[in-house]
């Protein structure tokens, strides 16, 4: 769904284990890392549109997290322009999205790509709260910033202080997946 500003109605992802960590994500064949996102459909709320994504993307179904909280306002990236397709109608010019916190509360083991036919990831890994900022491609940045410290009062990090002066680029756990 578009809106009337050209922005598509969306969902993020953040999916914290209990030492704080955040579910990091590879885009399958190329070397970007994102949370999970996804479309809200014209029937959905964002709420139903998170747990829709949240099975087609890492595989997992809302008995197997806890909603720890969500952004209070929508929070907008407007995409470059050779991302935007001219050409397409309705326009689109960026994404229009309600961030939501998570915890995991299966195994991490559970976390599956191949949910659908079309799968977005093919790695994924634990990292420090903080790390995605120093990663995200440029335009959704801001964003994340933004989500992250307003929903960082609903998680608790290992880490005391509200920003470490310097991202942390460890690796905690890592899955690999290969489709046939």
């Amino acid at each position: 769904m578009i809106d009337t500003d050209g922005y598509r109605l969306n969902v993020g992802i953040i999916l914290t284990n209990r030492e704080g960590e955040v579910l990091w994500t590879k885009r399958v064949g190329q070397n970007a890392w994102q949370f999970p996102q996804g479309g809200i459909k014209a029937h959905e709320t964002p709420r139903d549109a998170l747990f829709r994504e949240l099975y087609e993307e890492v595989g997992l179904s809302s008995k197997q997290v806890k909603v720890l909280g969500e952004t209070k306002r929508w929070l907008r990236y407007r995409l470059p322009n050779h991302l935007i397709r001219y050409h397409q109608r309705p326009l689109c010019i960026g994404q229009k999205q309600i961030w939501y916190m998570l915890r995991l509360l299966c195994p991490a083991e559970e976390i599956c790509f191949d949910a659908t036919d079309n799968p977005e990831f093919d790695q994924w890994a634990w990292v420090d709260y903080w790390y995605p900022l120093s990663q995200v491609i440029y335009f959704k940045k801001r964003v994340y910033q933004n989500a992250l410290n307003e929903l960082s009062c609903c998680v608790q990090a290992k880490s005391k202080e509200k920003k470490p002066k310097r991202m942390s680029t460890r690796v905690y756990h890592s899955q690999n997946y290969s489709y046939r």
